[in-house]
């Protein structure tokens, strides 16, 4: 069935096959190749992308994802089942004329209905109450109208006790094993075989989705009630753990092939919102920070990284093609002139950039160790690096940088290796970790000294030893919850991963993501074809915005909480392959990912159910929506840029897994997509692993390194540039990862195993007085016995006491 479409996607590009090309108009089928060409070519002059990075999309977005277009008819259905229901126990008023009291009253009618026996009408009943979360849109004009009915409708269901129910029916569907066992004999999953997990996981992320939704307008109670539930979202009140650890065994046992009838899009989603509700945002991160480093009395951020990033703009894309064959036949022609001997400036920048009177001469030499997909140099614009003396018209001049974005920092470890190898150098002796004693070096180093505390920075990642006190706040909760199978739901999440991946091909061994999106009858016609074709790739991104920032939000939320646990997670990342992974997923055209039209606007929630849908043609499909990018693909790329540099920051033997999987120009076409936020994780990848990538690849990327300089923050003894550090040397890195490990397994050992079972990490009394004075209570059958027990280990024992004594 899925031969009839191309369902891998190629980033979003290509929809149709060759077959169903063919059968378009000439004039659709130009274009088709126009368009093409350009996504391949690049443009030197495209604007900056105006995107604002943040927890989600927009509240109506962040609704519409929530269904596949090919469930387009169930909304019908869902109001059918209600309205049934309605004129049954009601009347036959609208919903929207009642009284606060008919409303709760038909509510827990219908949540008495979802314990009926009968399979069937427990559906009906569950459908009903879909339609009131999707805010009875039948009855009203506006989108504006159906969320404002939302937002009652779900605060309504949640007094009256639906999320609780619906956990329940949850699990029950989660542990049938007759639709288990018929999904696994089934030959094609379709939508069909997930009807009533569909059904829950929608009202359950509509509830999840809205409430969490602050409004100033918003009532006391309504606030009380969201506080309330967020808390008990995130306790294991639900089924004795909370609501996410859950969701993790339903992508686990759905990865297993136990469960391929699993909407795994919808519970991705419910578990990204349950998270991010539960445990909080990047504002909340933040806050937290700050929290936390106050109690610690630690000084304060020097600076808030939302804002600073928010405040940074692009560099430039690579330049047009024309520019491309302009600068190779400059380059041939300077080939030919005698070579000079450099001295050692010249031998650090092959080409002096700020004497060139042609910016386009200006570019970056293409890479000698980058492989043949990196095709482009990464040109930065003129006033992004000092202006020339020369003067220029008006219209060229430039503008001196106000000053670097970032302060500059500094580790404790940065400062004593400065102090140890001054101490070598002028007095010829070592102090260990002594950050304080500068008897005897001269007065430059005292300074410098100054300078270098002047911007510590004080971590407030403490491991903790021996007895403490911990706070059962929602992210230590989540963390005891996932801890017994945390490997496995890595490797979930990531075999998800990849197969969403728009780089990867189809094969026989993967998961099949597409249950929920595929219908029972495979489609007939072009039009039908290219529409699915739009749905399975939309499907596709939103599997992998949602992964990414269920990722990087664990990875952050443990950050904070415990260090430990933030590389307990981060490790069975990196034994998954995550880091291989994540550069797969950019070796594509990644432009071409980021401006992908896979979605039909008319056909999105809410849109669809208030206005009357215009017919859809094939050049309405192809032409797709007139945004200047796709939200979701630009937040998840950013999300996997972070969740890498969260990998492998401050930890070389994942550095050189950069290295060795030759990311460097994978990261550098990144650098085409014109957004500062996703620039800078870029260029961070990028200078972790300057050091290993040769004296050549430096000489030749000194426009990407200017760029480093000015947009990521500076590590003040940081030779990240020149590969003199001794870090840069092929240590062990083996030794690095077991080392971390065995800390990590003491740490989860100390903390969390309860039995203790490892006499390594039990206390011992090392004290003769206290050991000999403490009561031990004998049983009962060594005291009737204790005369004989003296006889025979005792008297009739033959002891030298001299010998002893000796």
């Amino acid at each position: 069935g899925q031969s009839n479409m191309d369902v891998g996607g190629n980033g979003g590009g290509l929809i149709v096959n060759n077959k169903q090309r063919a059968m378009l108009p000439n004039k659709s089928r130009g274009e088709f190749v126009r368009n093409q060409r350009k996504d391949s070519e690049g443009f030197s002059e495209s604007p900056d992308l105006e995107f604002e990075y943040a927890d989600t999309d927009k509240w109506s977005a962040e609704l519409s994802e929530l269904y596949s277009y090919t469930e387009g008819p169930e909304f019908l259905l869902n109001r059918k089942c209600f309205e049934e229901e309605f004129r049954i126990h009601v009347s036959d008023d609208k919903w929207t004329e009642l009284d606060v009291s008919q409303h709760r009253a038909h509510a827990m009618r219908l949540l008495d209905g979802l314990e009926v026996i009968t399979r069937e009408k427990r559906l009906k009943v569950a459908r009903a109450i879909l339609y009131m979360a999707q805010g009875t849109f039948a009855e009203c004009s506006s989108e504006a109208e159906v969320q404002h009915w939302m937002r009652y409708n779900i605060f309504l269901l949640l007094d009256v006790g639906t999320f609780t129910a619906l956990v329940e029916l949850l699990n029950m569907e989660v542990d049938n094993s007759a639709a288990c066992s018929s999904a696994v004999r089934k030959p094609a999953i379709s939508l069909a075989d997930s009807t009533d997990l569909r059904v829950l996981l929608n009202i359950m992320y509509l509830m999840v989705e809205t409430i969490q939704q602050e409004d100033p307008a918003d009532s006391p109670e309504w606030r009380a009630t969201r506080e309330t539930f967020k808390t008990e979202l995130g306790s294991p009140l639900y089924n004795n753990e909370p609501i996410s650890v859950m969701l993790f065994g339903m992508v686990t046992k759905f990865c297993s092939g136990h469960a391929p009838h699993f909407p795994m899009k919808k519970v991705l989603l419910l578990l990204w919102k349950s998270i991010l509700f539960t445990l909080g945002g990047f504002e909340q991160l933040q806050n937290i920070k700050v929290r936390k480093r106050e109690q610690l009395r630690l000084p304060p951020l020097p600076e808030d990284s939302i804002r600073v990033i928010r405040s940074m703009r692009a560099a430039s894309p690579p330049a047009s093609a024309s520019d491309l064959i302009e600068q190779q036949q400059k380059r041939a022609r300077r080939e030919h002139k005698s070579l000079t001997k450099q001295d050692n400036l010249d031998a650090f920048n092959e080409k002096d950039p700020y004497k060139s009177d042609d910016p386009r001469e200006d570019e970056d030499d293409n890479d000698d160790n980058d492989n043949s997909m990196e095709v482009e140099p990464f040109p930065m614009e003129r006033d992004e690096v000092m202006p020339p003396p020369i003067p220029h018209p008006p219209s060229e001049r430039v503008n001196f940088p106000k000053g670097l974005p970032w302060a500059p920092k500094v580790r404790e470890k940065d400062i004593e290796h400065f102090l140890e190898s001054s101490r070598s150098k002028f007095i010829g002796y070592t102090l260990g970790n002594d950050t304080d004693t500068v008897v005897g070096l001269p007065r430059p180093i005292h300074e410098s000294i100054r300078t270098l505390k002047q911007v510590l920075c004080s971590s407030q990642y403490v491991s903790s030893i021996g007895e403490e006190d911990v706070e059962m706040c929602s992210t230590e909760l989540l963390y005891q919850g996932i801890l017994p199978s945390l490997p496995q739901y890595m490797i979930a999440l990531l075999k998800i991963l990849l197969a969403a991946a728009p780089t990867s091909k189809a094969k026989t061994d993967s998961i099949n993501i597409l249950a929920d999106v595929l219908p029972e009858e495979m489609p007939t016609t072009v039009l039908q074809s290219m529409k699915l074709g739009v749905d399975v790739n939309r499907h596709k991104e939103i599997i992998v915005k949602a992964i990414s920032a269920i990722l990087l939000l664990l990875l952050k939320h443990f950050k904070l909480n415990h260090i430990y646990q933030f590389e307990y997670m981060a490790q069975h990342l990196v034994f998954a392959n995550c880091i291989p992974l994540i550069l797969k997923f950019f070796n594509q055209n990644i432009m071409s990912y980021i401006t992908a039209k896979n979605s039909i606007s008319v056909l999105d929630f809410p849109y669809c159910v208030v206005h009357d849908l215009p017919e859809l043609t094939a050049e309405s499909l192809e032409a797709g929506d007139i945004n200047q990018f796709c939200w979701r693909n630009l937040f998840s790329c950013i999300n996997l840029l972070r969740i890498l540099n969260k990998l492998t920051k401050w930890k070389h033997s994942r550095t050189m897994m950069l290295v060795v999987f030759k990311s460097a120009p994978i990261l550098k076409r990144a650098l085409k997509v014109k957004q500062a936020m996703m620039q800078l994780y870029v260029l961070k990848l990028l200078k972790v692993q300057t050091k290993y990538l040769g004296r050549q690849w430096r000489k030749s990327n000194m426009k990407t390194m200017s760029a480093i300089y000015q947009k990521v923050r500076h590590r003040l003894n940081d030779d990240w540039a020149y590969g003199n550090d001794l870090d840069a040397r092929p240590w062990d890195f083996q030794a690095e990862e077991c080392a971390l490990r065995a800390n990590i397994e003491r740490f989860n050992s100390r903390r969390y195993d309860n039995n203790q079972s490892n006499p390594d990490f039990l206390p011992v009394d090392n004290c003769l007085q206290s050991v000999l004075g403490q009561r031990v209570d004998l049983p009962e059958d060594f005291q009737m016995n204790y005369d004989l027990w003296l006889e025979r280990e005792v008297f009739s024992k033959p002891i030298s006491w001299e010998e002893l004594l000796q």
